[in-house]
């Protein structure tokens, strides 16, 4: 394994090679209206307060909704909503309501508007705490005002064995974690 010859990547494709975290439904709300979509790019960034960059395409509905109130929901869902996760990414938001037509449940949060997506295994809510990389980058640097979930969901680590998450590798294709090996 050592003496293999490593081959050239594109460019373009250097981003699957990182790309590993929770793929994550991303809940807003404006003018009374809720709104869902996934989002794979989501990185914690600091850990007291609890700060998050999440990157969010400029040409969705999400990105307008958040650009404007400046608050959302980070809804972790189970690998069981893979279908459901993929679907909420295939149209936009703008025409119709995704809750109903793709059967989630929006519940109340306690922080912010936008709503929690109820089968999902955990919330975290966020608000916009700097705006100076969307314009450039679609970054919006959050703090998490209230976070939530399943019982059991978190010990020392995120309990992988329990609660099995999605992690976007590209287009259609997932990977669901499945053990945990600690370093001696």
């Amino acid at each position: 394994m050592g003496c293999a010859v490593k081959i050239k990547i594109p460019l373009d494709k250097a981003y699957r090679l990182l790309n590993f975290g929770p793929t994550v439904l991303i809940s807003s709300r404006i003018d009374g209206k809720a709104n869902v979509m996934p989002v794979a790019w989501v990185m914690p960034i600091d850990f007291d307060p609890p700060k998050i960059a999440v990157s969010i395409g400029d040409g969705s509905y999400t990105f307008h909704i958040v650009k404007k109130t400046k608050e959302f929901v980070i809804n972790i869902p189970p690998a069981t909503l893979i279908d459901k996760v993929c679907q909420c990414g295939s149209v936009s938001g703008k025409g119709i309501d995704k809750f109903k037509y793709f059967g989630l449940t929006p519940i109340p949060a306690q922080k912010v508007s936008a709503p929690l997506v109820k089968e999902c295994i955990a919330h975290l809510e966020c608000k916009v705490i700097d705006t100076s990389l969307i314009d450039k980058y679609n970054i919006f640097l959050v703090q998490t005002v209230a976070c939530s979930g399943e019982r059991g969901i978190l010990n020392e680590y995120f309990n992988v064995s329990k609660f099995k998450t999605l992690q976007h590798l590209t287009g259609e294709y997932f990977f669901v974690p499945g053990k945990v090996v600690k370093a001696k």
